[in-house]
């Protein structure tokens, strides 16, 4: 007989996980989008309106995420991959958290800020190793670079992807974020109807939908604490939440 397949970990982020590592989510009260509004710096109309300002505030949060390190919730995922789970991560996040900490398959629903892209062609990304966009800075078909990043009210071109990553889960592990930035939030209604679901958030209770586990801690604690489980015992499972 073959070896039984590895059990299949989908784990769905948002930016409760990144804020531990210090970056800024949209909705806190201080840091970089604290004085700017979605419509000033995150749609296409503010790119066409004022673009000098669009790559101002994108280099500022690219700057961020560079001095950012990955933290606990990032590397135990990562450790859960290198033990042999396969571990799938979508996240709603722009940074590289996870990639850094480890993660080998990690999917960005809404783009990745370390690169560039063509404002005419999307699939023409180019990498940001150092610096930053400035305006004259060209993709090869000569239109203006702009952040890789998808702004409110464009599509979001990898969902697709993302759902059937969802339907393949043997357990969905939902990590820092409020379920309420769609479709994101619809990948829950993407798992098998048996296929156990995890929240893990200090806001747990009051955002899991019916049915879902609740853990009301932050990141840093309760994804290190649901791996140590997994790995004792060499499979997914949902433990007590009052548990250690």
């Amino acid at each position: 007989m073959g070896e039984s397949p590895r059990p299949h970990l989908v784990v769905l982020t948002g930016a409760g996980i990144s804020a531990e590592s210090g970056i800024q989510t949209f909705r806190a009260s201080d840091g970089l989008w604290a004085d700017h509004s979605v419509e000033e710096v995150a749609t296409l109309e503010a790119w066409h309106r004022d673009p000098e300002r669009v790559l101002r505030f994108y280099d500022a949060r690219r700057e961020q995420v560079r001095r950012a390190r990955p933290n606990a919730a990032h590397r135990a995922l990562a450790a859960l991959e290198a033990q042999g789970f396969r571990v799938s991560i979508i996240t709603q996040n722009i940074d590289d958290l996870h990639e850094r900490a480890g993660s080998r398959d990690v999917l960005h629903l809404h783009g990745e800020i370390l690169q560039a892209r063509s404002s005419v062609d999307p699939r023409l990304r180019y990498p940001l190793r150092r610096g930053g966009i400035r305006l004259g800075d060209v993709c090869d078909k000569g239109s203006q670079l702009r952040p890789d990043v998808v702004w409110f009210g464009e599509s979001v071109p990898r969902f697709g992807e993302a759902c059937e990553i969802a339907a393949e889960a043997d357990l969905l592990l939902v990590v820092g974020t409020s379920l309420a930035v769609m479709p994101a939030a619809s990948l829950l209604d993407q798992v098998g109807m048996d296929v156990p679901c995890v929240l893990v958030d200090p806001e747990a209770h009051a955002l899991a939908p019916p049915g879902v586990t609740r853990f009301d801690q932050p990141a840093g604690k309760g994804v290190p604490a649901l791996t140590r489980h997994w790995q004792r015992e060499g499979r997914l499972w949902v433990p007590d939440p009052l548990s250690g």
